[in-house]
Parts: C-alpha cells; sequence; structure tokens
C-alpha cells in the first residue's frame, strides 16, 4: 500500500499546480488572449471507425473523457481503502463517514434556502457539496508537522466518502435521456467485468478494452459518462494470482501508474478549461444573486459547519473519538478545508448548468471565492493553533473545552 505521506507529497504537489493552471487560465480568460483561449476550448475533436464516430469539443473530451479516468482513479482509492485501508473497519469509517455526510447534507441544504423559488438554479443544489482533496492536503501540506498526521487520514478519508457521495448523487441527480440499447451493451459490458473478477483474471488490457466499451455506452445511455470509471474500478481484483502462482494486486498496479497522470496532467487540464472565467461586466450585484451566494456560502460555512458540528455530536455521543494528538482548535480548522470544492464543483456545475452563460459564469466564481475562503481561513485556524495543547487522548480534548 502506499504510505501516507507519499499520498500526501502527491496530492500537495498536484493542489499547489492546480493553483496555478486556475490562476493562469484566470489571467488568460480576462487578457487580449480570451479569444485564443475560448478557441481552444472549442477545438473540435473527433475519433471515427468507419461510420461510427465520437465528434466532441476539446471541453467537452475532457470532462467526459479525461474526467472518466479520473474518477477511475477514485474508484480505485474507494475500493482499496474499503477492503484494507482507512475506511476498512467500523472504527476507522465512522468518524470521516459522519463528517462527510454532515458535509454534504447542510452545504446543500444552504444551497437551496437561497435557490428554493428558481427551478434551474435548483439543479445546482449538489455544488458545494464536494471536497477537493488536492488542494486540501496541499493548504496542509504548508504547515508541515504542526498539523497531526491523524487529520491528514482524517480529511483523505473524509474526501475519498465525500467523493463517493458526488458518484452517488450524479449517477441519481444528473442523468437524462436514457437510451435502452446503450444501456443494455453498458449491463453486458459490466457483467463481463464481473466475470473477469470472478475467474481471476488478471490481464489489465482485457479490463481496459471492455472498460472502453462500457465508456462509450454509457456516454451514449445518457448517464454520466464518468461512472464508467468508476464502475471499472469495483471490478478490478485488489487481490490476484498470476500464471506464474504469484499473489499480485493489479488494483494497486494500475492505481499507481494513473496517480501521475492524474494528478499532474488531468485533473490541471480540467482546471484549465474549466476554470477560465471572465470577469468582464460581473458585477456585486451580480454576485449577491442566490446561485453564487448560495455556493460561497455554502462551501464556506456550510462545509465547515456541517462538518465540525456533525463530527462533534459523535464525539459527544461517543460514537467516534477525536483524531489523535489533535485538539479541537485544530480539528475546527481541517473542518474550514473541506470548503475547497473546486475540482468536484466545477464539475458537477458543468453538469448542473450545462451552458456556462447561464448565469454567467458567476457560479464558477462563487467556487473559485469559497474554495478561496476557505482554504486561506482553514490554513489562518491552523497556523495560528498548530502544535498548541497536544491531546492524545479524546477524553482529554473533551474536558479541555468543558
Amino acid at each position: 500500500m502506499k504510505k501516507l505521506s507519499e499520498f500526501t507529497q502527491n496530492e500537495s504537489a498536484s493542489g499547489i499546480l492546480l493553483i496555478v493552471v486556475t490562476i493562469f487560465a484566470l489571467i488568460l480568460s480576462n487578457s487580449a488572449l480570451a479569444p485564443l483561449y475560448e478557441k481552444f476550448l472549442h477545438l473540435p475533436v473527433a475519433v471515427k471507425i468507419g461510420s461510427w464516430g465520437l465528434d466532441k469539443s476539446l471541453y467537452h473530451w475532457v470532462n467526459d473523457g479525461l474526467m472518466a479516468i479520473f474518477f477511475l482513479l477514485v474508484g480505485l482509492e474507494v475500493k482499496r481503502e474499503l477492503m484494507e485501508g482507512h475506511l476498512s473497519s467500523f472504527g476507522q469509517v465512522i468518524l470521516p463517514g459522519i463528517a462527510a455526510i454532515g458535509g454534504m447534507v447542510v452545504p446543500a441544504a444552504i444551497y437551496l434556502l437561497f435557490n428554493h423559488g428558481n427551478p434551474t438554479a435548483l439543479n445546482g443544489w449538489a455544488i458545494p457539496t464536494a471536497t477537493d482533496i488536492a488542494f486540501a492536503l496541499g493548504v496542509l501540506s504548508l504547515l508541515g508537522s504542526g498539523v497531526p498526521s491523524s487529520l491528514k487520514t482524517f480529511l483523505m478519508a473524509l474526501a475519498i466518502i465525500d467523493d463517493l457521495g458526488a458518484i452517488v448523487i450524479i449517477a441519481l441527480f444528473y442523468t437524462s435521456n436514457l437510451c435502452k440499447l446503450s444501456l443494455i451493451i453498458a449491463g453486458v459490458s459490466l457483467a463481463t467485468l464481473v466475470l473477469f473478477n470472478l475467474f481471476g483474471v488478471v490481464r489489465k488490457r482485457l479490463y481496459f478494452a471492455v472498460g472502453a466499451i462500457l465508456w462509450v455506452s454509457v456516454l451514449k445511455s445518457g448517464v454520466h459518462a464518468t461512472l464508467a470509471g468508476v464502475a471499472l474500478a469495483f471490478t478490478i481484483p485488489l487481490k490476484a494470482e498470476s500464471e506464474s502462482g504469484e499473489t499480485i494486486s493489479p488494483l494497486k498496479e494500475i492505481e499507481h501508474s494513473l496517480h501521475s497522470w492524474v494528478a499532474f496532467a488531468i485533473l490541471p487540464l480540467f482546471a484549465f478549461v474549466n476554470a477560465g472565467v471572465s470577469l468582464k461586466g460581473i458585477s456585486i450585484s451580480q454576485m449577491a444573486h442566490p446561485v453564487p451566494l448560495g455556493i460561497i456560502l455554502g462551501l464556506f460555512l456550510g462545509k465547515q459547519l456541517g462538518v465540525f458540528g456533525f463530527s462533534y455530536a459523535a464525539i459527544r455521543s461517543k460514537l467516534a473519538t477525536l483524531p489523535e494528538e489533535a485538539n479541537w482548535r485544530q480539528f475546527y480548522g481541517v473542518s474550514v478545508l473541506t470548503g475547497i470544492g473546486f475540482t468536484m464543483s466545477l464539475f458537477i456545475t458543468s453538469l448542473a448548468f450545462e451552458d456556462d452563460r447561464l448565469f454567467h459564469y458567476t457560479d464558477k466564481l462563487g467556487i473559485l471565492l469559497g474554495s478561496l475562503l476557505a482554504g486561506v481561513v482553514g490554513y489562518l485556524v491552523l497556523k495560528l493553533f498548530s502544535g498548541t495543547v497536544p491531546q492524545s487522548r479524546q477524553q482529554e480534548a473533551i474536558e479541555g473545552e468543558e
């Protein structure tokens, strides 16, 4: 298994790269090069085999194609963590699980409170429910050893559960115009992958070949194509026996191979094509519209209230314990950091509002501002209280707050 420190370093570096790419995209979209940037986004890319083909813009290839690889990696990480990692026992999953539920319910409620009277705006209720693990761990890395490793583990587990929740939300609420034939092909493909797993097939090329058919059929079915990546991930065996009799892990091999590509190529490209928000004509009054306001407050206030509030209730009721060597102030700082939505929030907004101009890009700007607020305030809170009042036992932490 990949060590937590190695995972954190990779995610942190990816988070820093995402910040740089986001700033670059914002500069381009608000400069004389804006037309060139827009032309790049809408560059037509076609793949054809005989009379069959897929013809989409570069923007859609990134969001529907490359992000399926991102979700494949997410699925692999979720499966590994559930089977032998930080989510493999009730004691390990209970606190981040409860925190993740709070971190999805409260932001969604805040958004709905602001937008309940607008049927179109209601589609965006899930936008502020996500946490970007790369950005959040990137901020934590700036604090070095001042933050207990148990809090980094908690944040990673919460973000993984958060991603799983986002997958379920996408599957249930962001599908349309289902095509029966494509669904049948997708079902047969998925059944084939399951049989591969049951019969101990270890050749990764076979999984990818059938996975490609699964992706195309899901893309054509009306269900979002990225879910094919998750479905493929859950069929890849964690442990298997090779032809030579050696025990191997196809899942870990694929996860290790994909991680750098996703962290340093796919996610930065996704950020580049999605974060280029034109600020021209955007006024304070437009940012006070219920959609961007609901997103900003959902991410900055909703996430911290949900994560910290639900966690506090779970710990007080003795359902869970505070992470080792951490105090409540540090835990609150990490709760604030969960409001960094960015990647997943941008992805969900592309599903909720397919036309970027619907709310004059204020939805995306709301994501950027809400994530920025959460990142800065979370960092300052953790910086202020990093290394203070170390407590190895949860009961000591509770007594210290009474």
